[in-house]
C-alpha cells in the first residue's frame, strides 16, 4: 500500500531556502541512501521506460499536482534539476488506484516504486502509454517549496510536423526528436509542469468538464474561430485538451480555492495562464491537467440562420439528430423543431439521421418509429413550422448498428405545401430497389426504397434511403434524394497513436458503402442523364477521403463542401479539429445550387445535436 513516511527531522524551509530551490542554487533535501536513479533517467530518450518492469528507490522531485479523485489516484513529481537532454522527461506520475496519497503540493519527497508503462484503454486501443511508478512509497523531505516553472506551450515550442513515420507501426522505439515533432514534444513533457496563455478555445467544454484550446493561434483557423482540420497530412498539432485538477466548489458552498470548470464556445479564449502536468488519456491524447485556469472571454460567432428559398427553389436539409427517440427529453425536439423553423428557414425536405425506434435504446424487439417522427413533426407545428409528413423504411430488428436496441435509421421529412413525395410500392428493410425507365425518365421500383441492403457493406450499418420527389412549382419535375449515415470511424487508430501514421481500417467500409450509392446513381443518370439526384447525410468521413472520392467516382456527383472557401468547410469538432462530416452533393444536371452549413451546434457547449445541419437551394 502506498505510504508517506517523513523523516524523522524534516528540513526546516525557510524563504531562503525557497528561494534557492527556485534558483537551482540549492538542491531538494535527499536521503543518505539514493539509488541515485532520477526521473528523466527512468523517463529516457524514446516513449518506452529504459527501467520499464524494474523498481528504483531514492528518487528526487517535488509534488507539482495530486489527483485526489476517482479510481487512478496519485500525485506527480517533477525534478527542479533537468538534464540538459530536451528528449527526457523531468517528471513522473506516482499512481496509488483508490488511495488517495498523502501528499501536498510543494513537497520534496523522494519516492520508490516500479515503472510501468500504462496504456489508456488497454494496450490493444493503440494509444500511447504513459510511464508510472507504482506500487509507491515515499519520503516527505520538506514542505512547502516552489514549483517548477512550466514549460511555454506556444508556436514556438511546438513542431509544425505533427508526427514522426514508422510505416504504420509502433513509433515507441524511435528516438524522441522533440525539435521536430508535435508528438515527441509532447511526450518529451509527459508529467512536467506545462502552460498556455491566452489561448483560443477550438473545441466546446463537454459534459467531461473538458475543453480544447490551440498553441498555435494562427495555423489553419477558421472563419468563426475553430481549428481546421483539411488534410490527413496536418493533423494541427497545437491543439491541446484541457480538463482540471481543482475541484468544483459545492452548490452554493462559496469554498475558497475552488472554482467551476470553464464553459466555453469555440471562438471564445482562455485568458491568462492554465497550468499544469501534461497528461495523456484515451479521449484525446495530450492533456494538461490544470491546477491553475485562466478564465474566458469574449464572445463566440453567433447561431446562424439560413435565407429563406425562394417560391421557384427547393430546399432540402440534412440533419443528425443524435440518437433521438421517444425517451429524450422534449426540450431537445423543441430545440430541434426550432431550428428546423427558425435556423433553417422550414426546408422542404429534411434526411434525417439516428432516428431511433419507438422505445429507443430498449432492446425489446420494436422496429417502428412513427412516435419518434410525430414528437417532432408535432414540435415542428407548435414552433409555427409546415406539417411535416415523413417516409421511411423499417429497419430488421438490430441490423443497422447504432446504439443497441436503439434500431437507428434515416428518414424523411417533407413539406406536402410545397413537394408531393412519390409513393411506390415495394420498399422494405430487405428489398433492394431498382431504376426503372419510365418514358425516358427515369423512376423507382419502389419510393422509398433502400440501396442494395443485403450487401455485407452494409452490416450493422444504416441503409440508405432514396425516395422520389416532385416539386409542386414544376408539375411532371422528378427529384431523388438519397438520405445516408454510413458506418462510423470506430475501430480507427487514433490521431495521436503509437502507430504512426494511423491505420483507418473503417473507412474500407465507407469506401465499399461508397460504391454502391455511386451505382445506384448511375444507374439513375444512364436512364436519364438529365435527372436531378441529391444525395446528402452524415457519412462519416472527409472530403479528401477514399470514401468521398469513390462516392464522386465519374463526375457524377459534386461534393458541395468543396464550393465553400476553406475556412468554412466544417461542420463537426472533434478533439479540437472543425472538420466534414456531412455532405449535401448533387448530380451534374443541377447547375447553380445554393450551399449553406449553417452552425449552431457543433461550436457550442450548450448543443441539441453534435453535428451542424446543412441546407442546399436547387431549381430542378
Amino acid at each position: 500500500m502506498p505510504s508517506r513516511r517523513p523523516l524523522r527531522s524534516p528540513v526546516a524551509v525557510t524563504a531562503v531556502t525557497c528561494a534557492a530551490l527556485a534558483t537551482g542554487l540549492l538542491g531538494a533535501p535527499q536521503p543518505a541512501a539514493a539509488s541515485g536513479v532520477r526521473i528523466h533517467d527512468i523517463q529516457g530518450t524514446t516513449r518506452i521506460s529504459p527501467l520499464a518492469g524494474e523498481r528504483v528507490t531514492g528518487v528526487p522531485g517535488i509534488v507539482t499536482a495530486i489527483r485526489a479523485s476517482g479510481s487512478a489516484r496519485g500525485f506527480w513529481v517533477q525534478d527542479p534539476h533537468p538534464d540538459d537532454d530536451p528528449a527526457t522527461s523531468e517528471a513522473i506520475f506516482v499512481f496509488t488506484g483508490k488511495e488517495t496519497p498523502d501528499v501536498a503540493v510543494g513537497d520534496s519527497v523522494t519516492v520508490a516504486g516500479k515503472v510501468t508503462e500504462y496504456y489508456p484503454g488497454g494496450k490493444d486501443a493503440g494509444l500511447q502509454s504513459v510511464t508510472e511508478l507504482t506500487g509507491a512509497d515515499w519520503d516527505v523531505l520538506a514542505s512547502g517549496l516552489p514549483l517548477p516553472a512550466p514549460v511555454k506551450l506556444n508556436t514556438a515550442s511546438i513542431p509544425a510536423r505533427y508526427a514522426p513515420s514508422a510505416g504504420g507501426g509502433s513509433i515507441e522505439s524511435l528516438p524522441l526528436r522533440p525539435r521536430s515533432y508535435a508528438l515527441d514534444r509532447f511526450e518529451s513533457l509527459e508529467g512536467m509542469r506545462v502552460s498556455v496563455t491566452d489561448a483560443p478555445v477550438v473545441g466546446p467544454t463537454n459534459t467531461h468538464r473538458e475543453l480544447w484550446v490551440t498553441a498555435q493561434p494562427g495555423h489553419h483557423r477558421t472563419a468563426r474561430g475553430g481549428t481546421l482540420y483539411s488534410s490527413y497530412g496536418d493533423p494541427n498539432p497545437g491543439r491541446i485538451k484541457v480538463t482540471s485538477l481543482i475541484p468544483p466548489p459545492a452548490a452554493g458552498s462559496g469554498t475558497a480555492g475552488q472554482q467551476p470548470f470553464p464553459v466555453a464556445d469555440v471562438g471564445q479564449r482562455l485568458t491568462g495562464t492554465t497550468t499544469g502536468p501534461l497528461d495523456y488519456d484515451n479521449y484525446g491524447g495530450y492533456t494538461i491537467q490544470a491546477t491553475q485556469l485562466g478564465t474566458v472571454t469574449g464572445r463566440g460567432p453567433a447561431p446562424e440562420t439560413t435565407r429563406k428559398q425562394r417560391a421557384d427553389e427547393l430546399a432540402v436539409a440534412t440533419y443528425n439528430v443524435e440518437n433521438l427517440s421517444p425517451k429524450t427529453p422534449q426540450a431537445k425536439f423543441d430545440r430541434l423543431a426550432s431550428a428546423l423553423v427558425r435556423r433553417l428557414a422550414a426546408p422542404d425536405v429534411v434526411a434525417l439521421e439516428e432516428v431511433q425506434d419507438d422505445d429507443g435504446p430498449t432492446d425489446d424487439g420494436v422496429v417502428t418509429a412513427g412516435v419518434t417522427l410525430r414528437k417532432l413533426t408535432d414540435a415542428v407545428k407548435a414552433a409555427g413550422g409546415p406539417a411535416y409528413e415523413w417516409r421511411q423504411i423499417d429497419p430488421v430488428d438490430g441490423q443497422d448498428g447504432g446504439q443497441p436496441g436503439g434500431n437507428i435509421r434515416v428518414a424523411f421529412l417533407f413539406d406536402p405545401e410545397r413537394v408531393a413525395f412519390t409513393d411506390i410500392a415495394g420498399g422494405d428493410a430487405t428489398t433492394p430497389v431498382r431504376v426503372l425507365a419510365d418514358h425516358g425518365k427515369a423512376t423507382l421500383s419502389a419510393s422509398p426504397g433502400r440501396i442494395a441492403p443485403g450487401d455485407p457493406a452494409w452490416r450493422d450499418s444504416r441503409k440508405p434511403l432514396v425516395g422520389q420527389f416532385s416539386f409542386r412549382n414544376r408539375p411532371g419535375s422528378r427529384v431523388f434524394v438519397v438520405a445516408d449515415h454510413f458506418n462510423s470511424k470506430g475501430g480507427d487508430q487514433g490521431l495521436d497513436s503509437r502507430f504512426q501514421p494511423p491505420a483507418r481500417t473503417s473507412e474500407n467500409r465507407r469506401t465499399a458503402q461508397a460504391r454502391l450509392v455511386n451505382t445506384f446513381v448511375k444507374s439513375l443518370l444512364a436512364t436519364d442523364p438529365k435527372a436531378d439526384v441529391v444525395v446528402a447525410g452524415d457519412l462519416n468521413d472527409y472530403q479528401f477521403s477514399p470514401a468521398l472520392k469513390t462516392l464522386t467516382q465519374g463526375g457524377v456527383l459534386t461534393d458541395l463542401v468543396n464550393r465553400l472557401p476553406l475556412p468554412e468547410r466544417y461542420g463537426y469538432v472533434y478533439n479540437g479539429n472543425s472538420q466534414v462530416l456531412d455532405h449535401m452533393l448533387t448530380s451534374r444536371h443541377l447547375t447553380r445550387p445554393d450551399y449553406d452549413i449553417v452552425h449552431i451546434n457543433a461550436e457550442y457547449a450548450d448543443q441539441a445535436s453534435d453535428h451542424d445541419p446543412q441546407v442546399l437551394r436547387i431549381r430542378p
